[in-house]
């Protein structure tokens, strides 16, 4: 299990308690929500790739998710990047050639 610890400016905890019964409960809450829509995600898209090609599906969601082969945010924004990159670095040949 991973434990992450945040830091709030006294400024952000305030203001937070505006908002917020707990300063703590609405963080934990909110991280752990997002941590499910992901769980729902990543479960739906396996069951259909399993049931595309035959698979069986197995396991609990979180056996799912920690068996499936995702795209981490970082893989994304990095494979993106790349493509971006090639396509300017493309667009950037073909206008030199039309010159």
């Amino acid at each position: 299990m991973t434990q992450i610890t945040i830091t709030l400016s006294d400024a952000e905890y305030k203001a937070l308690g505006v908002v917020a019964l707990s300063q703590e409960d609405w963080i934990n809450n909110a991280v752990h929500e997002r941590c499910r829509i992901a769980i729902e995600e990543i479960v739906a898209a396996e069951v259909q790739r399993k049931l595309a090609i035959g698979e069986a599906i197995t396991g609990t969601k979180d056996d799912i998710v920690m068996a499936a082969e995702v795209e981490s945010a970082v893989e994304r924004q990095a494979r993106m990047e790349a493509e971006m990159a090639a396509r300017l670095a493309e667009q950037a040949a073909q206008e030199q050639a039309s010159a």
